[in-house]
């Protein structure tokens, strides 16, 4: 339960400061509780484009806050924990993409959104897991594709896309490589009458796309991103859903759909980055202004190129 004092205070603080306060779906929910805005990285990013507030405080982890950055260079940033990373994006930097661009000279380069400013500006594409089927689909047939971080939402990708002509860079969430098909397995088994939703970053995916295909693991499986399951949750007449991704979700399926169930795969599929935020510490960033997140404008201008084309086709 959030505490009066601390929402009281920071509303306060968001008036006085023209702020707002976005948060991503895998946040706490206390913290959820004090966001302007709650959603996946694509909503997120769409929200931090239009946003008319002078500062832009970013409850998630440190590549979301410079993709605000990013687009939005006129305003202030904050994320309240600069230790709020995210193991997929370290899985890859700019001088390794360099690398990897350079033994493809041809090749075009999409890089999922959970990537530093650094990568996005070697990038010609960024998407997010709502997206990235529309996004390789938009590149010409004949040319080559590099897909990077994620192993499982680029073999996602290519096994929907039907591309041939697909790199994928080795890269995986922590989190979501956690979730195996022996999981799903015995929890579908456990609940028979329960709709399923997958994250496409889990490390099973590629297998439920073969198992649902040939109509042998879950017939009523879906492949989406968090804010697509949020969507499909709210439309569905189902009653009870079963969902593959990290748990900090269910609070709000939960919230917005109060007469329905919510199951986790996993019970322990939890990113301690994502829960390095607490109120208490958007409070604080709030009154002291802290921590800025500021991407110099020549890598800034060139990750915003594959940003802008990303929101485009989506």
């Amino acid at each position: 339960m959030l505490d009066t004092d601390y929402k009281n205070r920071i509303l306060e603080l968001k008036r006085q400061k023209n702020a707002v306060i976005l948060a991503h779906n895998y946040q706490l929910p206390e913290v959820q509780d004090v966001a302007d805005f709650v959603g996946d990285s694509l909503a997120l990013s769409k929200q931090a484009a239009s946003t008319q507030a002078e500062i832009i405080l970013f409850c998630g982890v440190h590549f979301m806050a410079e993709t605000a950055s990013v687009l939005c260079p006129d305003k202030k940033i904050l994320i309240p924990d600069l230790e709020a990373g995210c193991s997929l994006a370290s899985t890859i930097n700019a001088d390794e993409l360099q690398a990897w661009k350079t033994e493809h000279p041809n090749a075009l380069v999409v890089s999922y959104v959970n990537t530093t400013a650094e990568v996005k500006a070697l990038s010609d594409y960024c998407c997010t897991s709502s997206n990235a089927v529309n996004v390789v689909n938009s590149i010409p047939k004949d040319r080559e594709v590099l897909f990077l971080p994620d192993l499982f939402l680029g073999s996602y990708v290519a096994e929907t896309t039907k591309r041939k002509n697909m790199f994928v860079w080795p890269g995986e969430c922590h989190v979501h490589a956690a979730i195996k098909a022996e999981d799903i397995n015995k929890m579908l088994a456990t609940f028979r009458q329960a709709d399923f939703l997958i994250h496409p970053e889990c490390s099973c995916t590629s297998q439920v796309i073969y198992h649902i295909s040939k109509g042998d693991l879950a017939k009523n499986g879906h492949i989406l991103s968090t804010e697509g399951m949020m969507k499909h949750a709210r439309a569905s007449d189902r009653s009870q859903f079963l969902v593959a991704t990290e748990t900090g979700i269910l609070y709000r399926m939960q919230k917005e759909n109060p007469n329905k169930q919510f199951i986790p795969i996993r019970s322990d599929a939890i990113c301690k980055y994502m829960k390095k935020i607490t109120v208490g510490k958007v409070q604080s960033s709030l009154e002291r202004g802290v921590y800025e997140v500021k991407v110099p404008k020549r890598t800034a201008d060139r990750a915003r190129l594959a940003i802008d084309r990303m929101l485009s086709i989506s």
